[in-house]
């Protein structure tokens, strides 16, 4: 029935591949759970609701790609942004995560209106693959760093770049 339903054969696919790789997609990115709300509650957004929040809009979207577009991808919050909302607008910033989530809601009707209208497409196509490794690559430090500031491995410093703290 899977396998008719998706067209598992045709695209040199097995069930059983499937099931192994969404298993192992769900373990990779599951930190997500935990990570997303822990981030949002620094703005003083609500960890319960977060959490709740981000595993049925990650389960909404996956269901989404899967039933709708045929297409083996996991959706799920991207982390950088998460932290860019959290740290450089509402702490950096000032502003309340209330208008901040507003403007994102705003973000997201212009996106969808790029994507509908082919802007997006055209916008990613112009961009080099050069940039969009680095980006990624820039995203990833990020999320790095403030990783490794919360362990307590590298400290904050007002006047210069973080460093190993004293030990």
């Amino acid at each position: 029935m899977l396998d008719k339903f998706f067209r598992l054969s045709e695209s040199g696919a097995t069930v059983r591949t499937e099931v192994l790789g969404g298993v192992t997609t769900f373990m990779t990115m599951s930190y997500i759970i935990f990570v997303q709300p822990a981030v949002l509650s620094t703005t003083g957004m609500d960890f319960q609701a977060v959490l709740a929040t981000t595993c049925i809009a990650s389960a909404i979207g996956t269901f989404l790609m899967a039933f709708l577009a045929n297409y083996p991808i996991a959706v799920a919050p991207a982390m950088g942004h998460n932290f860019f909302f959290a740290f450089t607008v509402v702490a950096g910033m000032g502003l309340a995560w209330q208008v901040a989530l507003g403007a994102v809601f705003i973000s997201g009707i212009v996106f969808l209106l790029m994507s509908i209208w082919g802007v997006r497409e055209a916008l990613v196509e112009a961009i080099p693959d050069s940039l969009k490794r680095g980006i990624a690559v820039g995203i990833g430090l990020l999320i790095t760093l403030v990783g490794l500031e919360w362990s307590g491995l590298v400290a904050p410093h007002p006047a210069k770049a973080p460093s190993l703290p004293a030990f």
